[in-house]
């Protein structure tokens, strides 16, 4: 998954592997370079839309709330906007249809079948993601073309999981 912060161009690359429940940082690079960054790592709160980021020892709490594919963070009184892009694209164009996964996790059932018909609104899918279930629903009225990923597969933030098509 690609990354700008802001209204900055500049794009971003971050892996995170979950190790016990907390995301982990393990690479950031930016142009194919690597940027040496402190050790980070990120965890659910007890609230909702609560996080938890430990940066080299120190931890902080962060309130996190999503719109489309920006994440709006505010830590320690600023608010950083970040927003995730399909990897070399020049602007995200998702596909009206498209179903991102909205965090790391783990795909725990699929409701649908390709070719099905289905309402908005509709749940879809279940992942669990932060040791909570999250319902992935259709973004609109149609019909199932594409499911990406099986039961028991862990996927990536932003990727996609199930395509519509009217």
């Amino acid at each position: 998954m690609e990354w700008s912060i802001g209204k900055d161009e500049k794009r971003y690359i971050t892996n995170m592997i979950n190790v016990d429940g907390q995301l982990k940082m393990s690479l950031f690079t930016s142009d194919d370079e690597i940027i040496t960054i402190p050790d980070i790592s990120i965890t659910n709160d007890s609230k909702p839309n609560r996080i938890v980021i430990n940066v080299s020892g120190k931890s902080q709490l962060a309130h996190v709330v999503k719109v489309d594919d920006v994440w709006w963070i505010h830590l320690d009184g600023r608010i950083h906007m970040v927003k995730s892009h399909e990897i070399n694209s020049s602007k995200t164009k998702q596909n009206e249809g498209s179903l991102l996964s909205p965090m790391p996790g783990t795909i725990i059932e699929i409701l649908v079948k390709k070719g099905q018909r289905v309402r908005q609104g509709q749940t879809l899918m279940v992942m669990e993601a932060m040791k909570m279930e999250h319902k992935i629903q259709a973004p609109k009225a149609g019909k199932i073309s594409s499911l990406i990923h099986e039961v028991g597969q862990r996927v990536d933030m932003g990727v996609i999981l199930i395509e519509i098509k009217e």
